[in-house]
Order: structure tokens, then sequence, then C-alpha cells
């Protein structure tokens, strides 16, 4: 991170004005940085930030333009425009732990094969932001997108699987890998069928922590290291992307790591199936049947169509213990990004009261996503001749609610249940997020939790 929060304010700390646009005449200034904005034209422009100039030279201050104050994460953009060393807001803010929070996170940059920076720019922790929270979240969002971030030469099936270990030492979670071969033995054929053409074998990685008589709370994450697309392979375009195939793994860490980490009172589980969709002799193919954990059979319309297949064995053991919330997060559809592109994820929810409670708390943390419906007419696009259900369906069309239909036909005893079709990356730059790996979804499900399951 270039950017870092003080709980206490240096003595040699310089303010920043947060200046609205239209109201320069209100924020506070003294008449030299008055008239130095007005002969730089800020009126308070969208992260726009001007430095203010001090009698001998130095910086005395600086100026940040939020616009209508309608962008809740623009302090990020204080992490790389202001000049390094120690700052302090001089205006008051109305969502503090977001501003700090912003302003961490907009300080992220991947450094794994550049030159690692130090810490350039400190910002004062905002009167009334929780410094613990804050810092939790800019942990878990770094995690996420670092692994997303790396290539998948050094982020396959055993990184992954390190990286788990990790946070389960970190947190004293026990955790256990069904790989290889053992995955037949064990009951997970088709976790076992998209990753064996793979050269690091397939596995189901199981985390565990929490008392076992607390509320369970279950997530799975899609962890395909490396998408080629199988034998109906991706064109080389489409697979530039493809190490962010593991982002809903990433992003199910991170989410588990919030949980362990604010200790809330749930008995936890995370399980990511981790596999490389590659091609080699003993690919699985177009046509082929396989028998699913559940002992549904899958017809394979295109091997493109993987991280659902990977996802229903996890599903169907996650919902064997029928769980009060089973979540899963994978990179699952491009229909998805058609439909309301790479910052707005649809989740599903055969819930109502949970769905809306998840809308409330992207609301209140600025994670935006979507519910989408769970149509059960489009449930019979799946069918097939010869097998219980086909992968994908025949027209191309409603892409991801099928995605959706398809993972809602291996879960039946969790109470609460909800699917996140996200992208996992940022294609373009924002002001608290460079271009890249990306969390989503997983402040606003930390937000909801927290709450539901407070600490006593």
């Amino acid at each position: 991170m270039a950017s870092e929060i003080k709980g206490k304010k240096p003595a040699d700390s310089r303010p920043v004005w947060f200046v609205k646009i239209g109201e320069l005449e209100s924020a506070g200034l003294d008449g030299a940085a008055f008239a130095w904005a007005k002969a730089n034209g800020f009126d308070g422009q969208s992260n726009r930030v001007l430095v203010i100039p001090g009698g001998n030279g130095e910086i005395s201050g600086a100026l940040f333009g939020i616009g209508k104050d309608d962008m809740r994460l623009a302090a990020g953009k204080l992490a790389s425009a202001l000049p390094k060393g120690a700052w302090h807001l001089a205006s008051p803010v109305r969502e503090p732990d977001l501003t700090a929070l912003a302003f961490l996170l907009g300080g992220y940059k991947f450094t794994r094969y550049t030159t690692k920076d130090n810490v350039d720019v400190t910002l004062t922790l905002p009167d009334g932001a929780d410094k613990v929270d804050v810092k939790r979240l800019a942990k878990a969002v770094t995690l996420a997108r670092d692994l997303i971030n790396t290539p998948t030469n050094d982020m396959g099936p055993d990184a992954l699987e390190i990286a788990v270990r990790k946070v389960a030492d970190e947190h004293k979670a026990s955790l256990s890998v069904v790989k290889g071969d053992a995955l037949l033995k064990k009951n997970f054929p088709m976790i076992h069928a998209v990753g064996r053409a793979g050269s690091e074998e397939p596995r189901l990685i199981d985390l565990e922590w929490g008392k076992k008589d607390a509320p369970k709370v279950t997530l799975v994450g899609k962890g395909v290291c490396f998408d080629t697309g199988g034998l109906d392979i991706k064109p080389s375009s489409s697979m530039l992307l493809m190490k962010k195939d593991m982002g809903g793994a990433a992003n199910v860490l991170a989410l588990a790591g919030l949980i362990m980490d604010a200790k809330l009172p749930v008995r936890l589980r995370l399980l990511i199936p981790a596999v490389e969709n590659s091609i080699s002799a003993n690919a699985f193919r177009p046509g082929d049947v396989l028998t699913s954990r559940k002992g549904l059979t899958v017809e394979i319309g295109n091997t493109d169509a993987e991280g659902r297949l990977v996802l229903a064995d996890a599903l169907a053991l996650a919902d064997d213990e029928e769980p009060e919330i089973l979540i899963d997060m994978a990179t699952l559809t491009g229909a998805a990004r058609v439909a309301l592109g790479p910052d707005l994820p649809p989740f599903y929810s055969n819930d109502d009261a949970f769905a809306s409670e998840v809308a409330d708390a992207a609301e209140a943390v600025a994670d935006p996503v979507w519910r989408m419906p769970l149509w059960q007419p489009y449930d019979a696009k799946l069918s097939s001749r010869v097998a219980d259900m086909n992968n994908v369906t025949a027209d191309g069309f409603a892409g991801s609610i099928t995605a959706a239909l398809f993972l809602q036909r291996f879960v039946s005893k969790a109470k609460v249940w909800a699917h996140f079709d996200i992208f996992g990356w940022n294609p373009v730059e924002k002001p608290h997020a460079p271009i890249g790996g990306e969390a989503q979804a997983i402040r606003a499900l930390y937000h909801l939790l927290k709450h539901r399951f407070p600490n006593e």
C-alpha cells in the first residue's frame, strides 16, 4: 500500500479541505488560499486536487473537489494525488469509515513483480471512524486484489491452496483438502472432470472455523485458476484475463478472513474447488455425460461452462449440512457483464428477505449489487435428451439467469442461498481502485453478517 491511516495527527500534518462544486466561498479558506484557488480555476470539480503553497515555498495544504458529493469513495483519489507526507481532513465528512477506507484502497498497488513502494501518503483517521474495522476491510480487499492480479504461473491450484492455508493458520481454522483421484473416491466427480487435464491436480479446499453449535454460514467460491475454455477453446483475446477466473475464490476467502478476524459468532465453512480448465488427452469433452455429487447427470453442451460444474459439487456438499446461509461467488458468465456491466454484480437468492438485506447492506457501504430473478420458466432451457440436464442452453439467452438456475438445482436444504455472479476486475481506473483485480460484494456481505450475527 502507498497510503496509510494514522490514529494521531503528526505535528507536520497538512490540511485537506473537501470542497463541493460551487461552494468554494464557504469552505473556510483564508484569503491567500481562496485567491490561489480562484486563480487556478478550482471550484470543487470532482476528483480534482489543488495543492496550496505556503509563504516559504513549502506546501501548506490542499483542496479536494468532491463535485456534488455523490461519489462516496472519491477520497481514494487522495492517496495517489496528494504529495507525500502526513495529511489530515480540515472538513467534516458524512461517512468517516468510507472516507478512510477509500483512502486506503486508493493507495493499493500490485507490486509483486515490480519494485515495492514505501508508504508515501498518510492520513489521520477522520473523527468517528472505526480504525480497526477500516483496516480489516482494507486488508481483505487487498488480499482479493492480490490473488486475482497474480498470474496463473504463480497462482495455480497449488498456490491457491497455500493462500487459503495462510488465512486458516492466521485464524486457527481447520483445513482439509481432497485432491487428485481422491476426488473420485470422495464423490466429487465434476470437480475432477474439469480439472484433470491441468498440470496441477484439481482439489476441493475445505476450511472450518467457529463453534460447532453456532449458526452455520457457508461460503463457496469458484477457483478456476485459468480457463482456456477446454476443448471448446476460447479465442486468444478472451483468454487474456482468465487468470481472474478464480475471482470467486479470492473474494470468498477475503470474506472468510473478515468474518474470522471480527470473530463473528458463526460456524464458518469455506469451500473452494480449485482447478485449471486445460486441454490434454484426458480433458472432458463436449457431449460427455457427468454424474454429479448430488446424483444428477449433466450433459456437457460446452466445456467453457465449467465453473458451474465445479461449484455444483461443492454446493451439494455444503447443502448437506443445511446451513443457515449459503453463499457462492463466481466469475461465472459474460452474460452478467452484458446485462449490468463490470461494476454492478448481479445476485440471485431464494429468499426475498435476505435479498432485501443484501441490497440494504450494499447501499450502506457503497458496494453495489443488483438482484436478478431466478425465473423458473427458463429452467426448462437446461433440458437434455440423454441426461437430467445440460450445462448450457441451446439459444444463448439469459445466460446469467440460466447459470443461476443450474446452481439452484444443487441447493435444496440450506435455509438461505445466494449466488453472486461477479466480474472481479476493474477495467478502468476509479478513485479508490486501479485497473486490475477487485473485491466485489464482500464488504456488503460482511456488513450484513455483522448485523445479523453481532458480537455480544
